[in-house]
């Protein structure tokens, strides 16, 4: 790759990031509120520039260490930046459009191997069901068993009491995933079984309702909220590893500072699936245990997951000269 930083460039932007840092260890010492509003809004302004130095750092493989440098500098301020301003309905809905999408696009290699362990954990599941039926009966406990064995899906009972059923399923979704995501504290191995374990239970069901003639009731009720509940604990889990690389692999950062890096880039990616919790887990309870045809359950969770990749794949708009070495 061709070199994009010249020495000139570096000679205009370091005293921008010199000064940062400076801001950053007055606050680090002293307290945010010993920064005027003056101080604490060319912060604000210095952080966006440097956002914008670290994406031309990045396309210079000989700048690897000004990129750490300029990384980690942004991962310093950027709850004193966030955490002076105030959040708004707007500021919020921005985020969701334009920013989480780079966030999922950034930390692909972990959403990817979440993804992976998910998958990996799902075949396991599904081939000892299929050569030890045992197995599911384990895995599964004797009540759902026993529901299984008399063809009846265990999921007709969440139609009675829906609205408390469906704040249930929200809480429970959303302790499964920042499960999965606070689990990379231990390294990342708990992220891993998480997503193993999810896996595992999956195709041993998806195995038992297949052998009970059940496959159909049970995908038709998955298919809604799934398409959006289960890319949302993948994404979880992708978190999970990525703040399990900084404990475990800090690189060229103190401990300290790799977590730091890391527990602010796994936070951003845990914060979009959120909404998608929310949404899945009030169909979960009301739309798919109900009656409703089975072409509809999965026109819905078709339509869902695709709006849901449109979305993920959606580039913001950059202004002109954003990016580009001379910006700032």
């Amino acid at each position: 790759m061709a070199t994009i930083v010249s020495n000139r460039w570096l000679l205009k932007r370091r005293p921008h990031w010199d000064r940062l840092a400076k801001l950053l260890a007055q606050t680090e010492a002293a307290g945010l509120r010993q920064l005027t509003r003056a101080e604490l809004q060319e912060t604000a302004l210095l952080y966006r520039q440097m956002a914008s130095d670290l994406s031309t750092l990045r396309q210079d493989t000989s700048a690897r260490a000004y990129a750490e440098h300029v990384n980690l500098l942004l991962a310093r301020a950027h709850h004193i930046v966030y955490s002076s301003q105030h959040t708004s309905l707007m500021g919020v809905f921005r985020f969701l459009r334009d920013d989480y999408p780079a966030v999922v696009r950034k930390q692909l290699r972990y959403v990817l191997l979440s993804l992976g362990i998910t998958l990996g954990g799902g075949l396991l599941g599904a081939v000892i069901t299929l050569a030890r039926p045992q197995f599911m009966r384990q895995m599964l406990g004797p009540d759902m068993v026993a529901t299984i064995d008399r063809h009846e899906m265990w999921t007709h009972s969440v139609v009675s009491m829906a609205p408390a059923m469906s704040s249930w399923l929200m809480t429970h979704n959303l302790t499964v995933s920042f499960g999965a995501f606070a689990g990379g504290v231990i390294f990342g191995l708990g992220s891993v079984y998480m997503m193993f374990i999810n896996g595992l239970l999956l195709g041993v069901i998806g195995v038992a309702c297949q052998q009970h003639g059940m496959s159909l009731d049970l995908w038709s009720f998955v298919a809604p909220h799934g398409a959006l509940e289960l890319p949302s604990i993948v994404l979880a889990g992708a978190a999970g590893l990525r703040l399990g690389r900084g404990v475990a692999f800090p690189g060229l950062y103190r401990r300290h500072d790799a977590i730091a890096v890391a527990g602010v880039e796994a936070a951003r990616l845990v914060a979009g699936i959120i909404p998608l919790l929310v949404i899945a887990g009030t169909l979960e309870g009301f739309f798919s245990p109900s009656g409703a045809p089975v072409w509809l359950k999965f026109t819905v969770g078709g339509t869902l997951f695709l709006l849901l990749m449109l979305w993920l794949s959606h580039k913001a708009h950059k202004p002109e000269g954003v990016g580009s070495p001379a910006s700032g």
